[in-house]
């Protein structure tokens, strides 16, 4: 593990429903970048079920967080996951002041359709499940086929299976390129 950066710290967003890997994934990646994260739950409770009937621990609650800790917001995918995201008020309210403000915002596999839903994305390039890239370029994003792309403050990622590379990016945009290289070869990613 690397020596902490305190002046960085993301929050990774989990709803009942949500695609655990996208989530965890990014969680553990940052930990091992030394990068401070907090896995918030948007519910009422710390425990929060999968998709998968996955149950595991958050670290807080919505309601227990300034939004003006963070760095940056991450929204995993899955469903109802990213519906049960999508409806949380606060949380909205958070996203679309991150983008006004030109601060980081990364979603993976479904999420990113809530970004394009809300505008966010419009004439930036951005990825997502591909059962949900119409949702993008029907909301003027710029479609990619790539497994994470990064454009601006925005970085986007397809699903499961690129949620590694995800959090890796993540990394890179936070900390550089050679912290993301030495997680990345530490984990054995090919």
């Amino acid at each position: 593990m690397f020596t902490p950066c305190t002046d960085k710290r993301v929050a990774v967003f989990f709803a009942d429903g949500c695609e655990e890997i996208e989530g965890l994934s990014v969680v553990d990646v940052l930990y091992r970048a030394g990068v401070p994260c907090d896995k918030v739950s948007i519910s009422d409770s710390l425990s929060v079920t999968s998709s998968h009937q996955v149950t595991f621990l958050t670290d807080k609650l919505l309601s227990q967080i300034s939004f003006d800790d963070y760095s940056m917001l991450v929204l995993p995918g899955g469903l109802p996951g990213t519906t049960n995201l999508e409806a949380c008020e606060p949380l909205m309210q958070a996203v679309d002041a991150f983008a006004a403000d030109g601060r980081a915002l990364a979603a993976i596999c479904a999420a990113p359709s809530i970004y394009a839903k809300r505008g966010l994305l419009q004439g930036k390039k951005a990825t997502s499940n591909p059962g949900f890239q119409h949702f993008l370029s029907e909301n003027g994003a710029k479609l990619t086929k790539d497994a994470v792309c990064v454009d601006g403050s925005f970085i986007t990622s397809q699903g499961a299976g690129t949620a590694l590379k995800f959090g890796l990016e993540i990394v890179r945009y936070l900390v550089g390129n050679d912290v993301a290289q030495k997680v990345s070869q530490g984990i054995v990613l090919i």
